[in-house]
């Protein structure tokens, strides 16, 4: 087999898909990349047995065709030293040694039986596709992946949910101290269903589409889904699992409002969080439009205070917030202005835009951290 390709243009594709690959691999053969050839279209697939991911990139003077498996730290360690120039492939289809020739030099190295790699088996179940716009998968998923939770004691809460209707998606994540919803409106997807999409590909999906105009071809069954984009195609399986209710953890009758920049507010928080205890607890005590933040570590008499200006014409509140969570928070609604519904000290406040983008609805709900007066 032979073919010519730039190497900007080939680095670029195997680093997209190397994210899927694990550090550490149980099968040797996922420690590389899959190539096949066909005619001047060139597959190359990376896997780790959970999640798949495939791009396909034009080639020229393509001759011969067929699999070969090359390793993907070689090759991203060789090309990533290479400037952007012409490189030319012959693989050895007897032997699968592989001679990469550029400009001033060239690579030799052995390639692996492109059979050994593992293939996706084939579901008999029905399954169903809906089409959506590249950058509202994208969007959804980077607004609630901060979210997600990491404890392997709750494998329901290590992905983004997604609660798809006929005319909109909701995308749901939550650690169990934040949990946020993000709804994608005005959608035509036709269906009702929902699946947890795990972490990792959820990330690596957002990565990738960020960049992409167009549309997503999602198809799925019970057990996992493939999302298909103009240059990228990836499968994966679902968290197995049944989703908490969600809805029903949202307060709706948080009477006490108060809208504030969130710049201003994040940067103080940031100041005062210097001097917190160990479990990060920030005290929030709200006022006629205007919030005093304070802080203290009594083990090593450390304290900080701060007194900022706000809209908040509610009753007077002491509520305490864990640091780290708030400053997350914050940094993930991207708005200029934020409003805080309250209720009380016990009950969980939620975040929200002053004003939502057209055809969004960004809700946060942060559990508070007890205070003691």
């Amino acid at each position: 087999m032979k073919f010519n390709i730039q190497s900007k243009l080939l680095f670029t594709h195997l680093q997209a898909v190397s994210k899927v690959v694990n550090s550490k691999n149980t099968i040797t053969i996922l420690d590389n990349f899959l190539f096949n050839l066909s005619g001047n279209t060139l597959v190359i697939t990376a896997s780790d047995q959970e999640t798949t991911l495939t791009t396909t990139v034009e080639v020229t003077n393509a001759e011969g065709s067929g699999k070969f498996a090359a390793g993907v730290k070689e090759l991203l360690d060789m090309l990533k030293e290479i400037p952007d120039q012409g490189l030319s492939f012959d693989i050895n289809d007897q032997n699968l040694a592989i001679n990469i020739d550029y400009l001033n030099g060239q690579f030799n190295f052995i390639g692996i039986n492109g059979n050994e790699f593992p293939t996706k088996s084939q579901s008999d179940e029905e399954q169903k596709t809906f089409v959506l716009p590249a950058e509202k998968v994208a969007r959804g998923i980077q607004q609630t992946v901060f979210a997600v939770g990491t404890e392997s004691l709750r494998p329901m809460m290590m992905g983004i949910y997604w609660d798809i209707k006929p005319e909109e998606i909701a995308f749901v994540s939550t650690d169990t101290h934040k949990l946020v919803r993000f709804r994608e409106l005005n959608l035509n997807t036709g269906l009702e269903q929902s699946f947890i999409l795990p972490t990792k590909p959820a990330t690596i999906l957002a990565s990738i589409l960020d960049k992409q105009e167009g549309d997503v071809r999602i198809t799925i069954d019970s057990k996992s889904a493939t999302f298909e984009s103009d240059e990228y195609t990836m499968s994966c399986r679902f968290v197995n699992g049944r989703y908490p209710n969600y809805n029903s953890v949202i307060p709706q009758d948080n009477q006490y409002t108060l809208t504030i920049d969130r710049m201003t507010m994040l940067a103080a928080i940031k100041r005062v969080s210097v001097t917190a205890s160990p479990g990060g607890l920030v005290k929030f005590d709200l006022k006629e439009n205007q919030i005093h933040l304070s802080t203290q570590d009594i083990d090593f008499s450390k304290s900080s205070e701060e007194v900022i200006a706000c809209d908040y014409n509610g009753t007077e509140m002491l509520i305490g917030f864990n640091d780290d969570n708030i400053i997350d928070v914050l940094n993930n609604i991207g708005h200029d202005m934020v409003t805080v519904e309250l209720m009380d000290p016990s009950r969980a406040g939620i975040f929200k835009p002053a004003e939502q983008r057209e055809n969004e609805d960004l809700l946060i709900l942060l559990m508070p951290m007890m205070v003691m007066a």
